[in-house]
């Protein structure tokens, strides 16, 4: 309102009414995109012994051949290329090629393109061990650059979790997912649009998928009759009730 000289709400939303850029310039202002590589060391502990070899495990006795992963709400990234890593490191361990795709979506754009370079700086690989950076960037000047084979697992879109018209990423066709994150996300928004992202998510697992969020979001799950796989860890399954649903 001071940069515009509005001297009332009422002109400065007559403003934002006209002016398209304005508009643009205020949603993303509102935008938190702060994210980090592997940033929930318990859940991805649990992910990396449990949850993954788990998912491989029923994928290779179902004879399905493909992993499907829902990334949500992307922010720049590194949550979308750490999961990557985790695949690509049990596929090397075991020898058993792993078939996975990892749809990654965020409302900005401009996270998404940002993503989509996987360019990092060093202060934003610190969570990263020397023996991952070194296996899976490029090195450079400025930092570090997400390896090809990395990416090419990977389709990066742009997707509103509170568009009514579609319940997962176009791009992922029919949802079926295994694994859906949306990590520290549900905290930002009042409880009826954390309820309809949690149905919208949930709605796109497969029938014995799991549901990803942070620590700092845990209660809201488990008040939405959630079952916790492993404490504290926020990887959650549907209960009965909820598949019923």
């Amino acid at each position: 309102m001071d940069e515009n000289q509005c001297v009332s709400q009422q002109e400065y939303l007559s403003l934002i009414d006209k002016n398209p850029i304005e508009r643009k310039l205020l949603i993303n202002s509102l935008n938190v995109s702060y994210s980090e590589f592997f940033r929930n060391s318990l859940t991805f502990s649990v992910l990396e012994k449990i949850i993954i070899p788990s998912i491989i495990m029923n994928k290779i006795s179902s004879q399905r051949k493909e992993i499907r992963i829902w990334s949500a709400a992307c922010a720049a990234g590194q949550e979308t290329y750490s999961l990557a890593i985790l695949l690509k490191e049990f596929s090397i361990a075991t020898g058993e090629r792993i078939n996975f795709r990892i749809f990654a979506t965020d409302q900005s754009e401009a996270q998404i393109k940002e993503a989509q370079q996987g360019k990092y700086d060093y202060l934003s690989i610190s969570n990263l061990s020397l023996k991952r950076a070194d296996q899976w960037f490029t090195k450079s000047e400025n930092g570090y650059h997400v390896k090809d084979e990395l990416k090419e697992h990977i389709d990066f879109s742009v997707f509103d979790l509170l568009n009514e018209q579609y319940s997962c990423p176009p791009s992922s066709i029919f949802g079926d997912f295994d694994l859906v994150l949306c990590a520290n996300l549900l905290f930002y928004y009042q409880p009826e649009f954390r309820t309809k992202i949690i149905e919208k998510t949930s709605h796109s697992l497969s029938n014995i998928g799991f549901l990803i969020t942070s620590e700092t979001e845990r209660e809201t799950l488990l008040r939405s009759h959630f079952i916790e796989v492993f404490p504290q860890s926020a990887i959650f399954r549907q209960s009965s009730e909820n598949i019923c649903q």
